[in-house]
């Protein structure tokens, strides 16, 4: 037998996916590790390395910051200035975007899942509610994914950033790596789209099967005992008979979940 509530496991786990997925993507916004620069002159940049994301670009020096505090050297930027390269201009963008569609995602997916436990009508409104939900899952996603893929492609060639002379950093590196923003990037992206897709996939059942299965009169003799001496403990509920076709089986109406009821959704 197929209940309402049934219908929605793999919306569940999406719901989870898409959760952990939103949290990493607000990581990945605030990370600076997104490229990471070896430099050939260590008199201001003391460590040699220098990391910079898509809001600051930091770097340890003992002549900036003294070197007992053991404090990085940071110095923001936004999309105003002129040096900044397209990649991370973009980024600065899409990664706002892409932690609000998720957020927006979250909540109407838990409203979706709100509606399918608690068995509230009508069902089709639970099938926009998801189909919502996964279109901006997957916005959301693809938002993160564009930065990323870009600014790994300028890692793996090497491009420099026309740093201003105040910013102490030079406008190409040595070698360059890929932070620990851009892995938990891809992670992110991956999670929210499977998740987006997760939600695009629910369907109501077409059809819900009633299973009865008749009550032999010794037991039916027993039901009535059990229900006549609980008249003084429980309160009393009102039996009808369901039709001919199911037999003639007595059941009781009392307050339930519809989510957990036989009914058939269109």
């Amino acid at each position: 037998m197929i209940y309402l509530a049934h219908t929605a496991n793999l919306q569940l786990a999406g719901f989870a996916f898409a959760t952990v997925g939103w949290i990493l993507s607000s990581i990945t916004t605030g990370l600076v590790q997104w490229r990471v620069w070896h430099v050939a002159n260590t008199t201001i940049i003391t460590s040699g390395i220098a990391w910079i994301g898509i809001w600051r670009s930091c770097f340890f020096s003992d002549i900036l910051i003294s070197s007992n505090l053991k404090t990085m050297y940071c110095q923001e930027f936004s999309v105003q200035d002129s040096f900044v390269p397209r990649e991370i201009f973009v980024a600065q963008g899409l990664m706002l975007v892409a932690v609000i569609l998720g957020f927006i995602g979250k909540v109407t997916t838990a409203c979706a899942l709100k509606n399918v436990y608690q068995g509230i009508p009508p069902g089709a409104q639970i099938v926009k509610w998801f189909i919502a939900g996964g279109v901006l899952n997957v916005a959301a996603g693809v938002c993160i994914l564009i930065p990323v893929a870009w600014n790994l492609n300028s890692v793996v060639h090497n491009f420099g950033i026309s740093f201003p002379s105040t910013s102490y950093m030079p406008t190409s590196p040595l070698t360059q790596d890929a932070g620990a923003a851009i892995p938990v990037g891809i992670v992110s992206a991956i999670l929210m789209i499977l998740s987006g897709t997760f939600f695009l996939c629910y369907k109501l059942p077409a059809k819900c099967v009633l299973k009865v299965h008749p009550v032999s009169t010794e037991e039916g003799d027993i039901s009535d005992a059990w229900s006549t001496s609980s008249k003084h403990t429980f309160p009393s509920k009102s039996c009808t008979s369901v039709d001919s076709s199911l037999n003639h089986m007595p059941y009781c109406n009392g307050i339930s979940n519809d989510a957990f009821e036989l009914n058939e959704y269109l």
